[in-house]
Order: structure tokens, then C-alpha cells, then sequence
């Protein structure tokens, strides 16, 4: 079978997404072309990127606008692309800002087929965004088991095809180990602290993530912390940690090799004992290490009122909704205190077992024993053309 595929990334996490489903298509058909956009896992597959994938990583009306013109000729240029390669697909993969736009105008000037790698989240809010899509992608590859019912429901074919956090190794016991001796943790019981990736929820987060962390520490004085970061929030994240416990150990990127750190941050998600984490996928992949969890998150005022108006759920933690259960505490917007958090932490680690049915029951719901995530989305793709 021969198979031609334009296929467009804007993000890290949606680079990786894209890297496993070419690897899908590659073994499921003899012979595929890849054009588009997309970083290293993109490329590790056989893509060569049209253009850097990072021009398209901004977030925020503040970063957006100065970019502005030259997002907007990108977006026409990829379509362009895509109408003059003629694909027998066009895979849009996240960052619905830019991807949904570049359908957008292929959909009016052709009849190509398109496909949308993550459903928007319309089960948590704004539940239009399903039909405004639907205008121009024809199929969604979602990663919640929950999902497809409401892509269904705004006309589009929508498939499951597994949440690629159950394809993520976890640490083996000498990693464990080598974490432990590096930083001279013994067998001292250790809490996980994730103050966000971006900036923002850095700067939110820190200083309330280690005022808590002090106070459960005075009542649990055995205890060590560790902070894995992301590159480039590390220097921020450092900052900060002049006002967390004396004793916290920071995992940084840009100080170790990318498969040490990596080493050292499986082992440090799963020798944990509990984690204090921002909202967000992260969740599930301290679920994978089966590693309870209390999560925190501060939103800008005028965010929380639109969200706690415009919200059709009652958590935000995605272990609480994939295994239907509540079992995550959370502390959210004005309930985001020192107070509360240090509270939550003590009982979950008075109380661990609580969690763990939750989190085995969500990683079995998100597909972890079956058939890896992009061979899933792979034949999903191909059994619709």
C-alpha cells in the first residue's frame, strides 16, 4: 500500500505524538511519503520540517501578538503545501491555534481528507469548539476513553486510540538506586514536586508549593524533596528554591545528559512516596509510577472566574475522571493555600493505598497491556481512508 501523508506538529508533546504514529504507518504500509512540520521525533521517523517546529511554540496573547503576521503567513504557506502535495491525508497533531487553521483553509480549497490527533477537551468546557471543528476535520484520534461520544455527536468519526503515557517506561531498580546515591537520599521517603513547565505557572506556583512543602516537612522532618524541571524554567525554578526546605534536590536538564536525566526522572516519579503537582497530563504520569498525588494549581483572577462559570466538570485531575472516582485530592484557585496543601499532603501520606485502585484503573482504561498508542492511531487512520 502506498500511502502520502502531510503531517504537522506545533509543540514537544505533540512531536512525540507525531514521531509513534509514523512509526504506526511505516509498519502498517509498504510505502509512505511524510511531508509537513515537526521537531526531533518527527524527524527520527523521516520527515524533513518545512521550517523550524519551535516558530509555532508560543503561548498567550503576549507572545502571540509581535508574531502575529508571520504565524498567519505560516499558516497560509502550509496550506499551500498541503494543497500542491495532494496528500492522501492531512494529520493535524495538537496546537489547534495553528493546525486547525492550516484545515481550515485546505478544507476550502480541496477535498482532502483530515485528521485531528487530540480531541479538545469540550467535556471539561466550551462544548462548541467540537462543532466549529468539525467544519473542517473529517476524523479525531482521541487520547480519553471518554472522548469520542462528543466528537461523534458534532459529525466526526472519532477513535480511541490509547493515552501514549502507558507506553513510557518506568524506572528499574538500579535506576532507583543511582538516584538515591547521587543525591544522598538513603532510604529517606521522598515527596515529588512539580511546580508546572511554563513560566507563568511557575511563578504562581513556587512560592506556594514551598511554603507547604516547609510546613509539612516540620511534621514529617524525614522526608526529602525533589524537584524534576523542564529546560527552560529550570533558572526560574532554581530561583525559587531559595525559600523551599533547605534540603530539596533539584533534577535540572540542562546540567545532565538527556538520557541521565531522563533515567533520573522515571526513578525519582517512581521512588516517590507522594507528589505536589500543577494541574495537567501530569497526573497520569505519576499514575503510571502509581505514585499518590495531591493537585495544586493558582489561577490569574480573571481566569478563575471564567472557569469555575464556564466549567462542566467537577475535577480537574484526569485520574479522577478517567477512573471515574475522586480520590485525588485537589486545591484549586482561592483553596490553592499553604494550609491546604500541607493538610492534603499529610493525609495522603497517612493514607497512600487510597489512590492506587484509581490509578491501575486509569492506566488500564487508557490502554496500558494493549497495542502501543501510535500503531493504534496508526490503523485508525488507515482504516478510514
Amino acid at each position: 500500500m502506498s500511502l502520502r501523508v502531510f503531517i504537522l506538529a506545533g509543540e514537544p508533546s505533540g512531536d512525540r505524538l507525531g514521531g509513534t504514529l509514523m512509526a504506526g504507518l511505516k509498519a502498517l504500509a509498504q510505502d509512505v511519503e511524510f511531508q509537513g512540520v515537526g521537531g526531533d521525533a518527527m524527524a527520527a521517523q523521516g520527515l524533513t520540517s518545512r521550517f523550524a517546529m519551535q516558530e509555532l511554540s508560543v503561548m498567550g496573547i503576549a507572545e502571540v501578538l509581535p508574531k502575529y503576521r508571520h504565524l498567519k503567513r505560516r499558516i497560509r504557506e502550509t496550506a499551500d503545501a498541503v494543497i500542491d502535495m495532494r496528500p492522501d491525508v492531512l494529520i493535524t497533531i495538537d496546537s489547534p491555534d495553528f493546525s486547525l487553521r492550516v484545515a481550515s483553509l485546505v478544507k476550502a480549497e480541496s477535498d482532502i481528507r483530515t485528521v485531528h490527533y487530540v480531541a479538545p477537551s469540550v467535556w471539561a468546557w466550551r462544548p462548541k469548539r467540537a462543532v466549529k471543528m468539525a467544519k473542517c476535520i473529517d476524523q479525531v484520534l482521541a487520547l480519553l476513553p471518554f472522548e469520542p461520544p462528543y466528537m461523534e455527536a458534532a459529525g466526526m468519526a472519532c477513535d480511541f486510540v490509547g493515552h501514549p503515557v502507558v507506553a513510557e517506561p518506568q524506572a528499574s531498580m538500579p535506576e532507583i538506586t543511582d538516584l538515591r546515591r547521587h543525591f544522598g537520599l538513603s532510604d529517606a521517603p521522598v515527596v515529588l514536586a512539580l511546580p508546572g513547565s511554563r513560566r507563568s505557572e511557575v511563578s504562581r506556583l513556587a512560592p506556594v508549593f514551598g511554603a507547604a512543602l516547609k510546613a509539612f516537612q516540620y511534621q514529617h522532618p524525614a522526608h526529602r524533596i525533589i524537584v524534576p524541571c523542564a529546560a527552560p524554567v529550570a533558572g526560574l525554578v532554581r530561583a525559587q528554591l531559595e525559600n523551599w526546605p533547605e534540603n530539596t534536590v533539584l533534577l535540572d536538564p540542562n546540567e545532565l545528559e538527556g538520557a541521565e536525566f531522563a533515567a533520573m526522572k522515571r526513578a525519582a516519579f517512581t521512588t516517590a512516596d507522594l507528589a505536589l503537582a500543577a494541574s495537567g497530563t501530569v497526573s497520569l504520569e505519576l499514575a503510571a509510577a502509581q505514585t499518590p498525588m495531591v493537585i495544586a494549581y493558582r489561577f490569574q483572577w480573571l481566569s478563575w472566574q471564567i472557569m469555575k462559570r464556564m466549567a462542566l466538570i467537577d475535577t480537574v485531575t484526569l485520574v479522577n475522571l478517567v477512573s471515574d472516582t475522586r480520590v485525588v485530592p485537589e486545591c484549586l484557585g482561592p483553596d490553592c493555600t499553604v494550609e491546604n496543601i500541607a493538610a492534603r499532603l499529610s493525609e495522603v501520606a497517612a493514607a497512600p493505598d487510597r489512590q492506587q485502585a484509581a490509578m491501575a484503573l486509569t492506566m488500564e482504561r487508557l490502554g496500558q497491556g494493549g497495542e502501543a498508542p501510535g500503531l493504534r492511531a496508526a490503523r485508525a487512520v488507515l482504516s478510514r481512508l
